[in-house]
């Protein structure tokens, strides 16, 4: 969607950022036109993307085939942004939690992130009462809130933009939320044998066909999985399988097995869609940050 075309509504955080972006700009062109052409001109927010396959009316044909690397895989390089629509199929609901049942062909809207498992989180009782006083609390400690850097799986549900691409023996994921980066080996390198946690863990990748499969293990502990205050723990190990099943979709099937916070191992299935004829953005949390120190908690008290 883009946002100079009949002015559109506009239903994405992301997009509400870049509208707001042209605002902004539009009012201190009024103001001061040099200073506000280089700054909204200057991001690239609107400049077209090379290479994208098109139908016959000029608009991107998002079911094209994907793209491919030299060596015949697939190719996740783009821009990427978590889609909560999806299609209607006989096995949706086993993947994805409906809130109603849907006809097959039509278009859905599902819930991204540990919120769409079908049946809910398996959390063992301890993670189960962590998670209800942080909700109780109104996530005043949720570390996003107060600009530390998000773990994958995180960033997947969180709509701020992804760029993958590929690299020898990496492929790398750049976000937009404090400029915030990842790194998946696919050198064939196993695990160190020690992993001092880190927020996003250690990843390696490898390919299973036409499958991107990666292993992610030595997550720090005080990282939440979501708003609501799922934890994800040292024990983790998370298993992410991730295709590109056409040129405006990936898929990710994303497992958790992390048994000192869930009973069994769960897996968020859900879709990203390529975002066309725009550019990341610099979004750094901490500069001009006055909000942490006004979260408040039903009592009142703000301390982590």
């Amino acid at each position: 969607m883009r946002i100079f075309k009949g002015w559109p509504m506009v239903t994405n955080r992301v997009e509400q950022f870049r509208m707001g972006v042209w605002a902004r700009g539009a009012v201190v062109f009024s103001l001061l036109v040099v200073t506000s052409s280089a700054q909204v001109l200057g991001q690239w927010v609107m400049y077209p993307t090379q290479n994208i396959p098109r139908l016959a009316d000029g608009q991107p044909d998002l079911k094209a085939p994907a793209p491919r690397q030299p060596d015949g895989k697939p190719d996740f390089i783009g821009f990427w942004q978590p889609d909560r629509m999806r299609d209607c199929t006989p096995d949706l609901a086993s993947r994805v939690r409906l809130t109603q049942p849907c006809t097959p062909g039509e278009r859905v809207a599902v819930p991204n992130g540990p919120g769409s498992v079908p049946g809910g989180l398996p959390l063992q009782p301890w993670a189960a009462e962590l998670a209800k006083q942080r909700t109780a609390d109104l996530s005043k400690d949720d570390p996003h809130n107060r600009c530390q850097p998000d773990n994958y799986p995180r960033v997947y549900w969180l709509p701020h933009y992804t760029k993958i691409f590929h690299v020898p023996g990496e492929l790398l994921m750049l976000n937009e939320w404090n400029a915030q980066f990842r790194q998946i080996y696919t050198d064939g390198r196993p695990f160190p044998e020690l992993m001092h946690p880190i927020y996003s863990g250690y990843s390696i990748g490898k390919w299973e066909g036409n499958t991107f499969v990666i292993t992610t293990k030595g997550f720090r502990e005080s990282e939440w999985l979501d708003t609501a205050g799922n934890p994800i723990t040292g024990a983790a190990t998370m298993t992410e399988r991730i295709t590109r099943p056409n040129f405006g979709t990936l898929n990710l099937a994303i497992t958790i097995d992390d048994p000192k916070a869930y009973t069994k191992p769960f897996t968020i299935d859900m879709n990203m869609k390529i975002m066309i004829d725009t550019q990341m953005i610099e979004e750094f949390c901490l500069e001009n940050e006055r909000d942490s120190s006004r979260l408040f908690g039903p009592g009142g008290g703000n301390k982590p």
